[in-house]
């Protein structure tokens, strides 16, 4: 997955796992799920194209946290196709 910062490609992440290119997730194995982990996956999100992010936790008690982060400066062209289909 590339991973952009004020519009300029500045690297590669390879996520645990991409559902149908849309959904970043994350696998855990922890106690709980983690603040550091929540901020993991939004930073992911911040630097990605995709928006929706999962955490699953398969720790003594599973847990699954879901996270969107929009942000229409990441990438321009597909929200502009996405408003003419609304229009």
């Amino acid at each position: 997955m590339e991973v952009h910062f004020r519009g300029h490609l500045i690297g590669e992440y390879v996520a645990d796992a991409v559902a149908e290119d849309a959904v970043i997730v994350e696998y855990k194995a922890a106690s709980t799920i983690a603040e550091a982990h929540e901020s993991q996956l939004l930073n992911y999100l911040k630097a990605s194209d995709l928006e929706v992010g999962l955490i699953l936790n398969f720790g003594p008690r599973p847990e699954i946290k879901r996270m969107v982060f929009d942000n229409e400066l990441k990438n321009p062209t597909r929200r502009r196709s996405k408003k003419k289909d609304t229009e």
